[in-house]
């Protein structure tokens, strides 16, 4: 997802009191293909980037790849950035985007993903102009504003939504700009195989081809080696050089629990043990995001909603005020997040079990981005599951079955008994080697393991009994010796092998 922004307060403060670039470098899979100077720099001379990096956010050093992420983009080449959340991937392009001439356009998914960067460069520059987006939350007039002041040259940050890219119109417009370099933010979106598909990213290269070509970045946190690929192959940047980071979040504890009658309380009993901290509930419907909402505020918990059917004013305002800390919770579907620059964020709960293991990696991603404590927990129950295969029916075939596939791996990450961090991990490509994490709950409390052969062939047997007809749920009824209506009907209650599981 989209990285959190330099806090706009620190940069009149002297840079011992602020040194987000401080953080142990992190080793990425890639070198840059080119270490001379940055190319493209201001007419002002030739600043180097860290020089930059100081007179512009106040920082004394960089994070992880960031440097050479930065001077390879500068040095004309595309430039591919698989960084996890908390990694600093939007410095990236900021810090470029000001050092060279023109205009970087920034392609990003979500109005509040650009409201939130825009306000906090805005906040490190003393012109408003410095960065503007166009989007469908502006008017006629505010949209004639922000042209003129990127053809007048103030604007160094553009952000347009894919669909506004598109407009013909826009087209036009960009055209005339002279554009120092392309950013695809949340470049996931790109791929069928992710966990967020949007089919309007899929005409970014084409429009891109149309304004005119000029380097690319593209950058997403959360990509698999076939994602990863596919957004290469769409954005026509197979040769661009790559930088990846390791997925593994050590700061991060993983829990997953049953999900049962009582998870309201649970989840309750859980935030009140937090109490003053900061924290993200997710829940898949608008519906359940407002209902558990309201029982959070019964109970003495400041909460408020986050979602997409919510007006875009409302939305804003909630952000806000969970930004500026006079809600303790927002309770929210995944429209809420990306690229919010939160960094306390101290636990992250999913009432619902995700679509995909992407999304929870990016969901849960937002706790703990300032290096401190951060515990994601989980509720998993297979009805979910079915309800989200249901959400499925309808769609072309190959969405289903890509569908499929994510639950599926969803599923045995939540059933698995084995460290949290070396399946996720896994998931993504990356090794983990260490016998236990420490920071989960399988490695901190492991499961008791029973010989399971005589259950599996039980289950078998029942499954063949009742001729392979009816869905997981109705074989454990039967195996547990549940009189339910369906069970009843057919009267295998009756059944020897009826409650013998």
């Amino acid at each position: 997802m989209a990285e959190e922004l330099p806090k706009a307060e620190s940069s009149k403060k002297p840079s011992e009191e602020r040194k987000p670039g401080v953080a142990p470098r992190k080793t990425a899979t890639a070198t840059p293909r080119t270490k001379s100077p940055a190319k493209g720099a201001t007419s002002k001379g030739d600043m180097n980037v860290t020089e930059a990096l100081k007179k512009h956010f106040g920082f004394d050093s960089f994070k992880g790849d960031q440097k050479a992420i930065i001077e390879t983009l500068l040095s004309g080449k595309d430039v591919f950035v698989l960084m996890p959340t908390g990694g600093g991937k939007s410095l990236c392009y900021q810090l470029p985007s000001l050092m060279m001439e023109g205009t970087a356009i920034v392609i990003s998914p979500l109005i509040a993903l650009m409201k939130n960067q825009v306000d906090a460069m805005r906040n490190f520059s003393e012109a408003d102009g410095v960065a503007h987006f166009i989007n469908s939350s502006l008017n006629r007039t505010a949209i004639e504003q922000v042209k003129q002041d990127i053809l007048s040259g103030l604007t160094k940050l553009l952000y347009v939504a894919p669909e506004s890219l598109t407009k013909e119109e826009n087209v036009e417009f960009l055209r005339q700009v002279k554009i120092s370099f392309y950013a695809v933010d949340e470049a996931h979106c790109i791929s069928e195989w992710g966990h967020d598909f949007r089919p309007e990213y899929r005409r970014i290269r084409p429009i891109i081809n149309e304004i005119g070509k000029h380097p690319l970045i593209a950058l997403t946190a959360t990509a698999t080696p076939k994602v990863q690929h596919d957004i290469q192959k769409n954005l026509g940047m197979l040769d661009a050089t790559v930088f990846k980071s390791s997925f593994n979040r050590s700061n991060l504890y993983y829990e997953v629990r049953p999900k049962g009658k009582d998870v309201d309380r649970e989840i309750i009993k859980y935030i009140k043990a937090n109490e003053g901290k900061s924290g993200i509930v997710y829940c898949l419907s608008r519906k359940r995001v407002e209902e558990f909402t309201d029982i959070l505020c019964a109970n003495g918990i400041k909460a408020l909603p986050y979602h997409a059917g919510m007006d875009s004013q409302a939305r804003s305002r909630n952000q806000d005020a969970f930004l500026m800390e006079e809600a303790d919770v927002i309770v929210a579907t995944i429209a809420f997040g990306m690229g919010i620059d939160k960094p306390d964020v101290r636990y992250v709960i999913h009432y619902d079990i995700p679509k995909s293991l992407e999304g929870y990696y990016q969901e849960t991603g937002r706790a703990g981005r300032d290096g401190g404590e951060g515990r994601c927990l989980a509720f998993y129950a297979y009805k979910d599951l079915q309800k989200l295969e249901k959400f499925l029916q309808g769609k072309p075939i190959i969405e289903q079955e890509i569908g499929k596939q994510l639950l599926l791996e969803t599923a045995a990450y939540a059933e698995s008994a084995v460290c949290r961090r070396k399946v996720l991990l896994h998931y993504f490509g990356e090794e983990f080697t260490e016998e236990n994490c420490g920071s989960c709950d399988n490695c901190l409390t492991p499961r008791t393991t029973v010989e399971g052969k005589e259950l599996l062939v039980t289950a078998l047997e029942a499954i063949d009994l009742l001729r392979e007809r009816y869905k997981a749920e109705h074989i454990v009824d039967f195996l547990m010796g549940k009189e339910t209506a369906d069970i009843v009907s057919y009267q295998q209650n009756e059944m020897e092998q009826f409650g013998s599981g």
